[in-house]
């Protein structure tokens, strides 16, 4: 049965929705905040797996202060780690971390701002949904090209990966096939993005992209019975993981500095989980 709710308790009700949706709207307007009454351009390159958060996080500062501008661009982590570091972009995210070299060469500030796996694609027409590491590093080396040998229908198998700038590509190759061979057959695609369209229409394909990006456009396989979900790669039981980097030469300044601490805000990680991402906080 319900109860009847007194004009007294009602006025309390409201009142304390109203607290807590306003308090709730300050915290984001808070993270905002810091972009007030600023202008000026902010260019940002590199990994193509951050540009749906980075994105997002730039749509609403430009949307809260107009008279910033923000530019971004893919071109793959290597490409990002050089611009910046020879100044000529403000930003330069990599999906793996700068080698000690970059780091010194270009005097490279790191900031990581999300997790991420790197995950075993195919068409989701494909039956073999589960793959060891062993045959994982079989197939990119071009030893088994078929996917009868795998269980699934008879078929060429079709390579697809990335350039060498990529930091997906470098994960991919240090932690899922131990720096082994991938066959000169191999198709490359230059994005994330492009992986995703290219495995979705090719029935005989596997590739590896930013877990982030996975949609029911594709399947992520299994890898020696884990699948590269939040958990396992929070957890560590999916070892093909890596953190998402926006690099800066020397410490961050100006707009870029605000635009990285946004990112680590509590609405910058709320974009980062929306986008597949794992925060880091």
């Amino acid at each position: 049965m319900l109860k009847k709710l007194t004009f007294k308790k009602f006025k309390v009700a409201v009142i304390t929705f109203f607290t807590v949706f306003i308090m709730a709207g300050l915290v984001h307007a808070n993270d905002l905040e810091r972009f007030k009454g600023l202008a000026g351009d902010l260019r940002i390159a590199g990994g193509t797996a951050h540009i749906p958060a980075v994105k997002e996080a730039a749509k609403r500062v430009m949307t809260f202060n107009p008279d910033i501008r923000i530019t971004i661009a893919g071109g793959g982590s290597g490409a990002g780690i050089k611009q910046a570091g020879e100044g000529l972009i403000h930003i330069g995210n990599s999906g793996r971390k700068a080698s000690d070299g970059e780091i010194s060469t270009y005097g490279l500030t790191l900031y990581r701002w999300a997790i991420d796996g790197v995950a075993v694609v195919v068409n989701p027409s494909n039956t073999v949904k589960s793959l060891t590491k062993g045959q994982v590093v079989d197939i990119f080396a071009g030893k088994i090209t078929n996917w009868k040998d795998l269980g699934g229908k008879a078929g060429q198998i079709n390579l697809y990966t990335r350039d060498e700038s990529s930091g997906t590509r470098e994960v991919f190759w240090k932690k899922a096939i131990d720096k082994g061979e991938i066959a000169l057959s191999a198709n490359f695609v230059v994005s994330n993005g492009a992986m995703k369209t290219a495995i979705a229409n090719d029935p005989n394909a596997i590739g590896y992209m930013s877990a982030g990006f996975v949609d029911k456009s594709l399947t992520a396989v299994e890898l020696d019975g884990v699948k590269p979900d939040d958990e396992s790669i929070k957890n560590g039981k999916y070892t093909v993981s890596r953190g998402l980097y926006s690099n800066t030469r020397g410490e961050a300044k100006g707009l870029a500095k605000l635009f990285i601490e946004y990112l680590l805000s509590e609405e910058g990680q709320t974009i980062v989980k929306e986008n597949g991402f794992i925060s880091v906080k």
